[in-house]
């Protein structure tokens, strides 16, 4: 697609994300959490003094940010996104990952969050943000506000945008650690707060040497765990109103959490009055979508470019060989 795309190119690219979300063989039989998670990473790297980072530019397609191991597991949803990418050729890899995130938020039934197209993708990795800019589980307040700030985000935003951990779980083989948030993690409610400042909540350190915080739940005979930085927000004196008033009012965290993810996912964009974004990478290069990824594996030890023979299906092909398309 050589113009820019309109609203009825990007719905049909909607449709056929919520058809794939359903995969029974993957977490908790679906892949919207990790959507989701994969929209917040790849927007969540800007730094607002600098102006670099976020989701322009899909730089996750590149090893120094897609390897770095805030990023561990997100190449699963790379890959169920592939199908999709390879039916609308035409749409970038970085408005598909934000918008993959915004309809799995709404299917999970989450509120309805404005997304606007039109990013491009780099053609290199000269502009990749450094690593170290995701928030880091087993830090406290400081840390929080020291990554969020960073970007612009303020408490309030802040708590609300971590209310995205009513979604998904924790895997001892990426993050270090282990467990759900919520009963279940699949529907978006405001559950995680409610829990967050009603359950008494023990320090435990796993056998890998991590510390997060859980709760046995004797009836339902299962177990919630929470990280520091969960734990952070409870009891810090400026963050704990926020998590108490959207434990009481599911309306207003749905209201200010649509208004948070919106923000994060336009994090560096830059649009005149008609919506069109004008980024000096978007004005010189147009809406310029980076082609699919090759299905055979490529080169060990070489960059995931795009430009060269490398993809991420090698070391994938064994482990997602069980998860089936749905278009």
């Amino acid at each position: 697609m050589a113009e820019k795309p309109q609203a009825q190119d990007f719905e049909e690219v909607r449709k056929d994300i919520v058809k794939l979300l359903h995969q029974p063989e993957y977490d908790d039989g679906s892949a919207g959490p990790v959507l989701v998670r994969l929209a917040w990473h790849s927007s969540g790297t800007y730094d607002e003094e600098t102006d670099t980072g976020g989701s322009n530019g899909a730089g996750m397609r590149y090893e120094a940010e897609g390897g770095d191991p805030a990023n561990a597991g997100l190449q699963h949803a790379r890959v169920f996104l592939e199908p999709v990418k390879s039916k609308h050729p035409w749409i970038t890899y970085a408005d598909l990952w934000t918008l993959a995130g915004i309809v799995a938020i709404k299917e999970m039934g989450g509120p309805e969050i404005e997304w606007k197209g039109g990013r491009t993708d780099y053609v290199d990795d000269s502009k990749l943000p450094p690593r170290g800019r995701l928030p880091d589980g087993a830090q406290g307040s400081d840390h929080l506000r020291h990554v969020f700030g960073r970007m612009g985000f303020s408490d309030q935003e802040i708590v609300a945008l971590s209310g995205a951990h009513n979604l998904g779980r924790c895997h001892s083989d990426r993050s270090g650690f282990h467990g759900a948030w919520v009963h279940n993690p699949t529907r978006f409610t405001n559950q995680y707060y409610r829990l967050l400042s009603s359950l008494n909540w023990e320090k435990v350190k796993k056998e890998n040497g991590i510390e997060q915080f859980e709760y046995y739940d004797e009836d339902l005979e299962a177990g919630l765990m929470m990280l520091p930085t969960d734990i952070a927000l409870r009891d810090d004196p400026h963050f704990s109103p926020w998590v108490k008033k959207y434990a009481d009012d599911k309306d207003a965290f749905f209201k200010d959490f649509a208004a948070v993810f919106a923000k994060l996912v336009e994090l560096g964009i830059q649009r005149d009055d008609q919506g069109r974004i004008t980024n000096a990478d978007n004005e010189k290069g147009g809406y310029h979508a980076a082609p699919k990824k090759k299905r055979e594996p490529g080169a060990p030890g070489k960059t995931n470019d795009d430009k060269v023979d490398v993809d991420e299906a090698g070391p994938l092909a064994k482990e997602n060989g069980k998860f089936r398309a749905r278009l």
